[in-house]
């Protein structure tokens, strides 16, 4: 071999091994959370602060090691070609495309980034310092800068800067996997899943809505009124003026037996009253329980945007949210669900419709109702007598109980649809009857 050649090889063996070691550091570096890294810099480990600083700032280094990898790969993949070319003759393009597609994949690609992903912390943190030298060269820096400006000239879009974006399905996602592999338990899922929708919820879909509200009127002893307060286990309840869209305070159990222990258990309940609070039903119940908590509250009364009462709202309600259903001794609430011994289930007319759903694994239809009940009457279109059908999807609603002009209970079945018109979405069975006559 010449001087030449030899040099040519020992340029190849350089750039495989810078090709080896970038394609270590890109799957490490792009694997390590920032939370990890965190944990990492907190304990001291050598690396741990500029491998911190590289995942805080992934844009800052990722471009640069990928132009630096596909430099070194083209020009390592045209030596190799010439140097074959000039030791082997007509066989040498044969030889060169062997080194290029299977050695330098396997050996410079496959291998560094399998033993980045067995071991990410020692793969991570030994990488994180050429990198970040790297990633602050400023040559380099300006041309990789340049070479994305004119991608994004081409092909425009949003840019770097406002990602990259994690939606809530990929969290959970992610969530599931980790309960896969016993890194979280499934309760930690679930909790995890419900921190996400308390974000979004609002108060009218967690509220007591106004028909189970209990309340009392201005008018009421101090007596009378802690009598309601104990026998229906109640710490607070709200005193009407004139109706119960007229919210006139908070009676409180507390200051309710003070009253009559000082002998004014005949004086008129407002003169232990205390203000009520106010919030919209559209209000979210994630900006609602930082308020509770800091104007040291536990019930509000919600109010629709025409001022009357929707309903109340208690710090157990938002709390319920999180950590699911708290009850206690005296709580006496119906089974939200009831399955029955031929596969239809009974569910309160209340229960939302999302959670059905989750439950049920069906998919009812969402709107601008909450309830199973709401749904209810959308696809009805008037108030059900008790026993009245209809149908969505292949499922069948039945109004099992009807108070008044409420629904009490709903139970929902699957069927088949058997002609066109069971087929039609929202078809109770008073209006095929109709149709039929």
């Amino acid at each position: 071999m010449t001087s030449s050649e030899v040099a040519m090889l020992v340029a190849i063996v350089v750039l495989l091994l810078i090709s080896t070691f970038l394609a270590l550091a890109e799957t490490a570096l792009t694997r390590m959370t920032r939370s990890k890294a965190q944990a990492l810099a907190e304990d001291g480990r050598w690396g741990s602060d500029r491998l911190l600083d590289l995942v805080s700032h992934p844009e800052r280094f990722l471009n640069a090691v990928l132009l630096v990898v596909l430099v070194c790969q083209l020009v390592q993949a045209t030596l190799t070609g010439v140097l074959a070319d000039r030791l082997f003759g007509p066989w040498g393009l044969v030889i060169a495309t062997f080194v290029n597609v299977v050695l330098v994949f396997v050996l410079c690609e496959a291998a560094p980034k399998t033993w980045a992903i067995e071991h990410p912390e020692k793969a991570a943190l030994a990488s994180a310092p050429p990198v970040h030298a790297l990633s602050r060269f400023w040559p380099l820096k300006w041309l990789s800068r340049g070479l994305i400006g004119l991608t994004n000239v081409i092909l425009p879009g949003k840019g770097l800067k406002e990602g990259p974006f994690v939606s809530e399905e990929e969290l959970l996602a992610l969530a599931d996997v980790a309960v896969e592999e016993e890194v979280i338990e499934a309760e930690e899922r679930v909790l995890i899943e419900q921190i996400i929708e308390f974000g979004d919820t609002i108060v009218r879909e967690v509220m007591v809505p106004r028909p189970d509200m209990l309340s009392v009127d201005a008018d009421f002893r101090v007596a009378d009124v802690m009598e309601v307060v104990l026998l229906n286990g109640r710490s607070r309840v709200p005193v009407c003026g004139e109706g119960i869209d007229d919210i006139v305070g908070i009676a409180y159990a507390k200051d309710l037996m003070r009253a009559d222990r000082d002998g004014k258990g005949t004086a008129p309940v407002t003169e232990v009253l205390r203000a009520a609070h106010f919030v919209p039903e559209t209000k979210r119940i994630a900006e609602l329980l930082p308020e509770m908590q800091a104007r040291k509250f536990h019930l509000a009364i919600v109010v629709d945007e025409y001022g009357g009462t929707a309903g109340l709202v208690t710090l157990e309600d938002l709390l319920e949210e999180l950590v699911g259903e708290i009850v206690d001794e005296f709580d006496r609430e119906d089974p939200m669900t009831e399955t029955q011994a031929d596969g239809s289930v009974k569910v309160q007319a209340r229960m939302a419709v999302d959670e059905v759903n989750d439950l049920l694994g069906v998919e009812l239809p969402e709107g601008d109702w909450d309830t199973v009940g709401g749904l209810m009457f959308h696809l009805l279109g008037h108030v059900p007598e008790e026993g009245e059908t209809t149908r969505h999807d292949g499922l069948l609603l039945r109004a099992e109980q009807v108070q008044g002009r409420r629904i009490g209970v709903v139970r929902i079945e699957r069927v088949t649809v058997t002609d066109a018109t069971d087929a039609v979405d929202g078809v109770g069975a008073r209006d095929e009857a109709e149709a039929n006559s």
